[in-house]
C-alpha cells in the first residue's frame, strides 16, 4: 500500500484554502516551543495562527512550566506575517494517566503514546470548535520519532466528529526537523532531552545511563 505524502496534501489544502486576502484562523497545538518553531514559520505565511499549549503528559511540573514559558516567549518574539496568539491550556496530568492506565510498561512509540496524542488532538479540537476556527492540526509530525501516519488519522476522525477541518501536516518533511533544531538554536530556546511524560524521560534515562553519557 502506497504511503500517503502528508506534506504534498497539506500544500493542497493550502493552495486551496489560502491565498487571494483569504486568511483562515488555524489553531496549532503545540508540545513545545522548539516543535513549534518550523511549524509557525511556515504556517504564518498562510493562515493567522493560535498556538494552543495543552501538554498533561509533561512530567513533572516544573518541567512542564518552563516548557510552557518557553513556547510562550517564542511566540512573543518571533517574527511573523500573520498574527500568532498563545493561548495557555489546562495542565491536569490525571487526564494523561487516565489514557495511559494499563498501558506503562510499553516502551516509547506504541499505543501510550497513540493515546496520548488523541488526548491532546481531541483538546484542539474542541477548542477550535468552541471558538469558530477553520483549522487545527499539531506540531507533533515534526518529530522523526513520532508517527506522522497515526496522528493524520487521529486527526481525520476528529475532523469528522467536530465539523472543523484538520490540516493534514508532516512538519518533518522538507528537512522541517532540521530547520527546527536552527531555529531553536537562534532563539536560544530549552531543548527537552525526553518527550515528555514519565515514561518517556525513564526510558530516556535509562538508555542514557546504558551509555555512560550521565
Amino acid at each position: 500500500m502506497n504511503q500517503i505524502n502528508y506534506q504534498k496534501v497539506m500544500e493542497a489544502l493550502i493552495d486551496e484554502y489560502c491565498g487571494a486576502g483569504n486568511v483562515p484562523r488555524l489553531l496549532l497545538h503545540s508540545c513545545c516551543g522548539p516543535c513549534s518553531s518550523y511549524c509557525l514559520q511556515c504556517l504564518s505565511e498562510y493562515f493567522e495562527v493560535t498556538v494552543l499549549y495543552y501538554n498533561p503528559n509533561i512530567y513533572p511540573p516544573e518541567e512542564y512550566e518552563q516548557r510552557e514559558a518557553e513556547q510562550e516567549r517564542f511566540v512573543r518574539e518571533f517574527p511573523t506575517k500573520h498574527p500568532v496568539h498563545f493561548v495557555a491550556g489546562r495542565y491536569e496530568p490525571e487526564e494523561f494517566y487516565a489514557v495511559a492506565k494499563g498501558m506503562e510498561q510499553l516502551p516509547e512509540g506504541g499505543e501510550r503514546c497513540f493515546a496520548c496524542y488523541e488526548l491532546r488532538l481531541r483538546e484542539a479540537a474542541e477548542y477550535a470548535k468552541k471558538h469558530g476556527f477553520d483549522f487545527f492540526t499539531t506540531t507533533l509530525s515534526i518529530s522523526p520519532l513520532k508517527n506522522a501516519a497515526k496522528l493524520n488519522e487521529i486527526g481525520a476522525k476528529l475532523e469528522g466528529e467536530y465539523g472543523v477541518r484538520y490540516l493534514f501536516s508532516d512538519f518533518k518533511k522538507k528537512d522541517g526537523y532540521k530547520k527546527s533544531t536552527q531555529l531553536s538554536g537562534q532563539y536560544d530556546m530549552y531543548r527537552q532531552y525526553y518527550c515528555g511524560c514519565v515514561y518517556s524521560k525513564r526510558q530516556r534515562d535509562a538508555e542514557i545511563a546504558a551509555k555512560g553519557e550521565r
